[in-house]
């Protein structure tokens, strides 16, 4: 086996320097290609921070649109090409780190390029060169796959995630919010969703297997888990936003919301054990993990009964509009000219004493004065609603609580 793993690495160094050759005589844009070859090369180690710094400076904002597009392609072209699991992860974190600290000039392309070619759908990739080596293609396609759901988050949020700074309300040692503790319901229902699904990415990042304790991996894992702490941050903004507007939502809204709340309670049980298997790493030993707390389970049944008597939809705030709407419905010749005129004869001839008229207008208004009591019951049931949810929520408004 070692002799076979002492002829893969001089095989792929000789590759690495063929292909540097090659760029050096053939490429117009040499340096360029030569960086990135050095940097995705077969020596099993991180990138060097000084190709980085080359593949960076030349998909800078400075730069013209067309080095950031070759730069797209040649790294697209470079994932696409190799078999070998060591060329592929290190593409891949060479993508990430772009992403996380480059110029928004190449998301910006990279987004557009992705849209016509998933270079990060790596479901087909496999390093069959070696039994250790499966591991390995498992973990590049799962961390292929968290790199794609980045950029899908990002199409959603429009803004990057990692590159938000965390706002604070007011003075005082208070830590910052995400930007989601101010969003509206609809925002919300939308990019929460969104949010989760990236977590459910991340999670499944966990290495297995050989995997577990590769060095390069565990570099591309720190990676990951960096970025765990501000989707955990924003998602838990969210949820307490999420749960402030619970109980003015009409039935639909209500249903989308309270899927997201049970759904955050099975991640934060899933984040806690991928962060204690992560604990043990040897990357990650510097890292202070979030002391994270479920979202109080007993706080459901209220939700659920809520939902139950929720509104079918939002009150109209124009009550005109809606008789107007609903003539339309009608032909004309029934709703103008039929409905009205035989309703007034035919009522007129067959009642003659005006008690009988008086008592037909008591008859009448008993309906309204019902609609309006309905009105208060319900008002009073979301009340009570917002009044036991508070009860639940007040100790357990704080799921996140970083260390500092």
């Amino acid at each position: 086996m070692s002799a076979l793993q002492s002829w893969r690495r001089a095989y792929g160094a000789l590759k690495d320097t063929t292909t540097v050759s090659l760029a050096n005589l053939n490429s117009d844009f040499k340096d360029l290609d030569v960086a990135i070859v050095k940097a995705t090369n077969h020596v099993e180690s991180p990138p060097k921070e000084r190709h980085l710094r080359k593949v960076a400076a030349a998909t800078s904002i400075v730069s013209p649109r067309a080095d950031v597009a070759y730069c797209i392609h040649a790294l697209a072209r470079r994932i696409a090409k190799t078999r070998n699991w060591i060329v592929a992860l290190k593409t891949l974190v060479v993508i990430h780190r772009l992403l996380r600290e480059g110029d928004p000039t190449f998301r910006e392309e990279f987004l557009t390029f992705t849209q016509r070619v998933r270079i990060l759908q790596l479901s087909n990739f496999k390093d069959d060169s070696t039994p250790i080596a499966w591991d390995y293609s498992s973990w590049v396609r799962t961390y292929g796959l968290f790199l794609e759901e980045r950029l899908e988050c990002f199409r959603v949020l429009k803004y990057d995630i990692e590159a938000e700074c965390l706002s604070k309300q007011g003075q005082g040692p208070e830590k910052g919010h995400s930007r989601t503790r101010e969003l509206d319901s609809q925002d919300l229902l939308e990019q929460l969703p969104a949010l989760q699904q990236l977590l459910y990415r991340l999670i499944g990042c966990r290495p297995e297997g050989a995997a577990n304790s590769n060095y390069l991996v565990q570099y591309a894992l720190a990676l990951v888990l960096k970025e765990s702490f501000k989707i955990y941050c924003a998602i838990n903004d969210g949820i307490i936003n999420l749960v402030d507007k619970f109980f003015e939502m009409p039935r639909h809204e209500a249903l989308k919301a309270l899927e997201i709340y049970r759904r955050a309670g099975q991640q934060a049980g899933s984040l806690s054990d991928f962060y204690e298997n992560c604990r043990g790493l040897e990357l990650a030993r510097n890292f202070q993990f979030p002391i994270l707390k479920e979202p109080p389970q007993t706080f459901l049944s209220t939700m659920e009964e809520y939902v139950r008597e929720a509104p079918r939809m939002v009150p109209i705030k124009e009550p005109l509009e809606f008789p107007e709407r609903l003539l339309l419905t009608y032909k004309p010749e029934e709703s103008e000219e039929v409905i009205e005129p035989v309703s007034a004869e035919v009522d007129k001839p067959q009642i003659e004493e005006p008690a009988a008229v008086s008592s037909s207008t008591e008859v009448v208004s008993p309906p309204k004065d019902e609609v309006v009591d309905t009105g208060d019951l319900l008002v009073s049931r979301t009340d009570h609603f917002l009044h036991v949810a508070l009860m639940h929520f007040t100790q357990s408004n704080d799921m996140f609580t970083p260390r500092d």
